[in-house]
């Protein structure tokens, strides 16, 4: 049960929101008049080819036709012509809406499409107009002259992103009812992203290489949202999500030859209820003064009053102690000021008040297996040798020699939850391989996906490090605007501003999703990294993490902290 001030969150632990939720976040609501642009442009070239037919009528081989038509027009050089094409494409791959009568209809025209146009090589197709406009020098000048950069700036670039986005989410979602045909595609596409061919970067590197240029200032008419959304989708679906992780890691402690895990910490964490945020540093200390000058005005009473609190004391486990906390929770809110200064005066030694979030029912025992490790079990037997004997033994954990009964025991305890940690192995073998490189030789490095993209980011790994910092400060909700700080509303704001109250409240609504999103997925992909990073190899874990700490990253989590954190979670910011 949550506290009065806090109560519980509707919070799953897993890897992404529902399939539906997650194709809504690409786009905001200043876009949606594209939606029937893209409409128009399919429509117009559909019917001139199909006469009389719509898409969900036409066979296989039929619809496999007109999208083979459709990507010969992706080859003209005309922009505007190619432009209408890929609204064409973009419309197919949103699932064809005009034609359907629900979400759910929609959901799986979009699905099946989606495994369509990539069987077509679509993808491939559009990588390759990624890149030109990437590489794209007038846009770049364009946007950098003018003084406000809309959406207008960064049409093209919008649709291939959205194009790849939906692509990448449809097909990495696995649904029981897939066909055969859609699991060898899923593979495949995952191996393509993976194992990039003929030397060339993974996916994921050009998406980050779009992320520094666009905060070095050089191309600032970039979509970041966009990007950012599909370089986390893209490393769910070539690294792997939560799940495959933990998967992964049973696995590497059986060839490692260690004892399994002593949970499933996936399970562990959906059976916890979703944590209270922290109270709010300004309401803290203003409860705080508030209690203090209560108590400064007090009057002197008896010393046997002290067995009035000492009933009320909130450690007691039994009933009555938890229903007069409850109470006292209530009591010690802003409005039941007179109740504490009439408290006050009966109960002198009182001391200060917890805050509210920490008067919560926990349940019995640690939702965790404790686990120790070697070091830990050294330390104490060091203390305990130095404190009762008057010298130490090293690394020796078996000799007990000297040492009273209950170090006995809590040695014997420290064991029975020894944890040896692939981390642990791994930093052995690198010592090892120090001391002795020409006996022992080259480390046999496995080509796993993770290890791929790591040596392709490791050159300019500090850089990406700083540019997602530098993104996810424009995005804190706390963040002054600052005229050198990066401007990431450029893939949000309209051509024309509001005119009026209604219109800015609604693109007031917009940014703040707009901010919001970019703050999931920013947090998402750094969480998800670390994770496959730790257990890919330590090392690599810690060189991530020593450029995320030397680029402010802790004050800059804390800072998201310093606000009213249930208002900030709890905003729906759309339409209702």
């Amino acid at each position: 049960q949550g506290s009065v001030d806090c109560p519980n969150l509707e919070f799953e632990y897993r890897d992404a929101d529902s399939h539906g939720a997650e194709l809504a976040e690409l786009y905001s609501y200043t876009e949606e008049p594209e939606l029937s642009t893209n409409r128009r442009c399919f429509e117009e070239d559909f019917h001139a080819q199909v006469q009389g037919r719509r898409w969900l009528e036409l066979d296989g081989a039929q619809q496999k036709a007109y999208v083979m038509r459709l990507l010969d027009g992706l080859e003209v050089v005309n922009r505007e012509k190619r432009l209408k094409v890929a609204r064409a494409i973009l419309y197919l791959a949103q699932g064809v809406f005009g034609d359907c009568d629900n979400e759910g209809d929609v959901l799986h025209w979009s699905r099946h499409n989606s495994f369509l146009l990539y069987r077509l090589g679509t993808f491939t197709a559009f990588l390759e107009l990624l890149n030109m406009e990437i590489d794209n020098s007038q846009a770049c000048s364009s946007a950098l002259r003018k003084p406000a950069i809309s959406l207008a700036d960064s049409t093209e670039l919008r649709v291939l992103l959205s194009v790849m986005y939906l692509m990448v989410e449809n097909i990495r979602v696995e649904q029981e009812a897939d066909p055969p045909e859609w699991k060898t595609c899923q593979e495949t596409f995952r191996m393509e992203l993976s194992f990039p061919m003929h030397n060339e970067e993974p996916f994921a590197l050009l998406l980050f290489t779009m992320v520094t240029k666009f905060c070095s200032g050089h191309a600032p008419h970039f979509p970041m949202k966009k990007v950012l959304l599909l370089l986390w989708k893209v490393l769910l679906f070539t690294l792997g999500g939560f799940e495959a992780l933990q998967a992964m890691k049973v696995r590497k402690r059986e060839e490692l030859g260690l004892p399994p895990l002593p949970e499933d910490s996936i399970q562990v964490m959906r059976s916890m209820r979703a944590a209270s945020p922290p109270t709010y540093s300004i309401e803290l200390m203003e409860q705080q003064q508030q209690k203090r000058g209560h108590r400064s005005r007090r009057p002197l009473v008896k010393q046997d009053s002290l067995d009035i609190y000492n009933e009320r004391d909130p450690f007691k486990n039994d009933e009555a102690g938890v229903d007069e906390e409850e109470n006292d929770d209530v009591d010690s809110g802003i409005e039941g000021e007179m109740d504490l200064m009439e408290r006050d005066a009966i109960i002198p030694a009182m001391p200060a008040q917890r805050p509210p979030i920490e008067r919560v029912s926990f349940p019995k025992g640690l939702p965790w297996a404790p686990k120790v490790r070697q070091k830990d079990i050294e330390h104490f037997l060091e203390a305990s040798r130095n404190k009762f004997i008057g010298f130490t033994l090293g690394q020796d954990t078996e000799t007990l020699i000297g040492l009273p009964r209950p170090i006995h025991e809590s040695v014997k305890t420290l064991k029975q939850h020894k944890y040896v940690s692939i981390s642990d192995v791994q930093i052995r073998n690198e010592e090892e391989l120090e001391k002795c490189p020409m006996s022992l030789g080259e480390e046999e490095v496995q080509e796993t996906p993770c290890e791929i993209l790591y040596r392709a980011m490791l050159y300019n790994l500090p850089q990406y490090m700083i540019a997602l910092l530098k993104i996810l400060l424009a995005a804190a909700p706390t963040s002054k605007a600052k005229t050198d700080s990066i401007n990431i509303l450029a893939d949000v704001l309209p051509e024309e501003m509001p005119i009026t109250v209604l219109q800015s409240m609604k693109l007031g609504i917009d940014v703040n999703r707009h901010k919001e999103i970019i703050v999931k997925s920013i947090s998402a992909l750094l969480l998800l990294l670390l994770k496959h990073l730790k257990l890919n190899h330590i090392y690599q874990f810690e060189y991530v993490s020593q450029h995320l700490v030397f680029a402010n990253c802790i004050p800059l989590i804390l800072k998201f902290f310093n606000q009213n954190i249930m208002s900030y979670i709890t905003a729906k910011n759309r339409y209702s």
